[in-house]
């Protein structure tokens, strides 16, 4: 690999370790190392994208278990594969808006029974052969293989039939009302693939094709010369590296052996700023670090806990240390972007008699608990510290379990019965059916409310919008008042690259660098270097 590097001034490299703790606490090599270079900055790059040239990104996560499966992605650099090899029929853009991906339209029946979808004329796999009905078929057969569902499949219960009716359109007939299907299709964990797909030979429509893979380690892949979109991408290859600890990502960043990082250390923001070489991204959006509590599992099964555990936490503050400010206080429910929202529930605010209160109540008056965290998104650990600091008020000892994302993501993923996760901006249904009904492939919290769901059942099947969102309303204030998260803010989302990286713009999906959509990069000029 090439690499693009400069000498770092002592004072920067002195500053660095500090805000991230000290190289040697966290077990990691020194930052920084010296490095011959030019010293001199790119130029941001202007006028019309060019073609051409590698661009290195550091990703934060992935392990052993990493996956090129379109349709079961957990982990960061999981994503960004999923992001670049596949596209599923829609997909929300860098401004939240459905957009016609693989589909050029898709329409309802009046009774929302019935979903007609009419594929994009011209759209080919990475090998040439031309996008079909009998593939969307075969696509939505392995996401609701009842013997090996993908995490797709808990959105679609209602899913009865795909049917292909024409050379370029397919029906979805539904057992069941659901206005809202078009958001459950719009997920990047429903791409389109070939009817004989083979995870060994991934193929998909995404602007890149693979070339090699290594698990935990690195992902190249090339330009995709069959892509629809005219143009794009812009870049001849895409280099996805893994990067468990922020000290060896922003060390690769400022050493230029990377291009850009996502998941910026908000400690180090203001410093990549002022350094004239780099470009900070940032991004409002509806992206949480939730505390999951299993509600079928001691201490956690009694309600009154579950309640004094989101009044100890105060949320300004969790946002100003944690977040250095960049970010929202939550209100213990997701989806803020959903117009169906219910912005009316009173703000949940540190309340430590009340919380002392409740868990007398409940038997726990000095309750010692478990948190299981890891690096699992920028914040998730910094989080953790934050709470455990900010229950000492109401009696409750905190013991912190950090381990690896491998470890984390393991075997005992979803077994936790106290720890921390990462969720991108969704919409409330599309999110309830991910991780908050008994069949959730993500239910972090094994909720199973009867009166929930069916709420939940009703307003899917409910085309008038205005009855639909007074049932979700009623489904969140159960979320609120009796569930298993505590949902403390909600993370703008914060990268960076070189100077001379173009086409990375603001999203409002959460996931990191542009939506990881690096089919819109292009490279401008990189300052020349001399040596290592």
């Amino acid at each position: 690999m090439e690499e693009r590097c400069e000498p770092n001034s002592l004072s920067r490299r002195r500053f660095l370790t500090a805000a991230l703790g000290g190289a040697a606490e966290l077990g990691a090599a020194p930052l920084l190392a010296a490095c011959g270079g030019s010293g001199v900055a790119a130029a941001a790059p202007s006028g019309p994208p060019r073609r051409g040239g590698t661009l290195r990104v550091g990703v934060t996560g992935g392990g052993a278990s990493d996956t090129l499966d379109p349709h079961v992605p957990v982990a960061n650099p999981d994503i960004a594969r999923v992001l670049n090899l596949y596209e599923p029929l829609l997909l929300r853009d860098h401004d939240y808006k459905l957009q016609m991906l693989v589909a050029e339209s898709l329409t309802s029946s009046p009774d929302a029974r019935t979903w007609t979808a009419v594929l994009r004329d011209g759209v080919r796999f990475h090998d040439g052969r031309a996008v079909t009905p009998a593939d969307v078929v075969a696509t939505f057969k392995r996401i609701t293989d009842p013997k090996d569902p993908k995490s797709g499949a808990a959105s679609l219960t209602m899913l009865g039939q795909v049917v292909p009716t024409g050379e370029r359109t397919v029906e979805f007939r539904l057992t069941e009302p659901n206005a809202g299907f078009d958001d459950l299709l719009g997920q990047y964990s429903l791409g389109i693939v070939p009817a004989d797909f083979d995870v060994k030979r991934p193929i998909g429509t995404g602007p890149f094709r693979l070339k090699e893979f290594t698990a935990g380690l690195q992902s190249t892949f090339v330009r995709n010369d069959h892509y629809w979109r005219p143009g794009q991408p812009y870049l001849d290859e895409l280099v996805l590296i893994n990067f468990a600890e922020d000290d060896a990502r922003i060390n690769a960043l400022l050493s230029s052996q990377v291009d850009a990082i996502d998941q910026v250390p908000v400690a180090l923001v203001d410093v990549l700023r002022s350094d004239p070489r780099m470009r900070v991204l940032r991004s409002a959006t509806g992206t949480w670090l939730p505390f999951t509590m299993r509600v079928d599992r001691p201490p956690f099964d009694d309600v009154r806990v579950r309640q004094a555990l989101r009044l100890v936490v105060d949320r300004d503050e969790m946002i100003n240390q944690v977040l250095s400010g960049q970010g929202r206080p939550g209100n213990d429910l997701y989806a803020p972007f959903d117009p169906a929202y219910d912005s009316q529930l009173p703000q949940r605010k540190q309340d430590i008699p009340a919380a002392k209160r409740l868990l007398a109540e409940a038997g726990h008056e000095n309750l010692d608990i478990e948190l299981v965290t890891a690096p699992i998104q920028a914040g998730a650990v910094e989080a953790a510290q934050v709470f455990q600091q900010q229950a000492k008020a109401a009696g409750v000892t905190v013991r912190i379990r950090k381990v690896d994302t491998t470890t984390f993501y393991g075997e005992n993923y979803l077994s936790w019965d106290f720890a921390q996760d990462f969720w991108y901006t969704r919409n409330y249904l599309p999110q309830v059916a991910n991780g908050s009904l008994p069949k959730s492939p993500y239910n972090e919290t094994h909720w199973q409310d009867p009166q929930f769901t069916d709420l939940v059942t009703r307003a899917s099947a409910t085309v008038d919008t205005a009855d639909r969102t007074a049932l979700l309303h009623q489904a969140q204030r159960i979320e609120y008042e009796r569930g298993g998260l505590i949902v403390w803010g909600f993370v703008d989302q914060v990268d960076a690259h070189q100077v001379y990286v173009a086409g990375l713009v603001p999203d409002r999906t959460g996931i990191s660098l542009s939506g990881y959509q690096f089919r819109e990069a292009w490279l401008g000029t990189a300052p020349a270097t001399t040596g290592k």
